[in-house]
């Protein structure tokens, strides 16, 4: 059962300038709440959980400080999402792991029950969570399609990744420092062991200043 989960917030914010002058994206406020309320919400569930910082780390320990999430302060340099999860491995376990980007609104199940009941470790080293175009707002993320056994493909692209997945950790090994989940994804993906699910519901990227309000139109309108 999966049960550890990773939230990234380490992130610079630089598309999101001039509101990442002075916090972290990931407490830009979207329909009154941080963002990254609305990813530790998609994730919550039993096991541990822990959060990346970087770019105004102290501003998320605070946030945080007193709740279930250990924040993981990136003190020098960015790891990138491959080099933080797995420099939160000593906090996460041997298990798969659920990760969450922390740069979206959500409408729908939550994030972590839809890949947790799709989850097949028989046949998956990675699950990413998907939305079809139509369900999607300010998409600017990596896209895939889907196959009809639930693969993943690059061929074509009619779907948006939520940032949210399951990944085993074990692909991790073969990689040190600065690296992206993306690198393990695409070893997955050459193998036939990277699937995918759809979210049932909406969900809007959050990247850039712009994005807020189409993002709580969103949530206003299907509230």
């Amino acid at each position: 059962m999966t049960r550890a989960a990773m939230v990234f917030a380490a992130g610079h914010g630089t598309r999101m300038r001039p509101l990442t002058d002075d916090r972290p994206k990931a407490l830009v406020q979207v329909a009154g709440r941080a963002l990254l309320d609305h990813a530790l919400e998609q994730v919550a569930g039993p096991g541990p959980l822990a959060v990346n910082a970087h770019h105004h780390a102290r501003q998320i320990e605070a946030h945080l400080a007193g709740g279930p999430a250990q924040v993981l302060v990136e003190e020098n340099a960015l790891l990138d999402t491959g080099g933080g999860l797995k420099n939160a491995l000593p906090v996460l376990g041997a298990g798969p792991v659920v990760t969450m980007n922390g740069d979206a609104v959500w409408h729908g199940p939550a994030a972590r029950a839809t890949l947790t009941e799709a989850w097949d470790p028989e046949r998956m080293d990675g699950l990413l969570l998907i939305v079809p175009a139509d369900r999607a707002i300010n998409a600017e993320a990596l896209s895939f399609g889907l196959e009809q056994d639930g693969r993943l493909t690059r061929e074509t692209r009619d779907h948006a990744f939520t940032g949210a997945g399951i990944v085993k950790i074990d692909g991790l090994a073969a990689f040190e420092g600065v690296f992206s989940l993306r690198d393990l994804w695409w070893k997955m993906l050459a193998a036939g062991r990277l699937f995918g699910v759809v979210h049932p519901g909406h969900w809007a990227e959050v990247g850039r200043p712009e994005h807020i309000a189409p993002a709580e139109a969103m949530l206003a309108r299907l509230r």
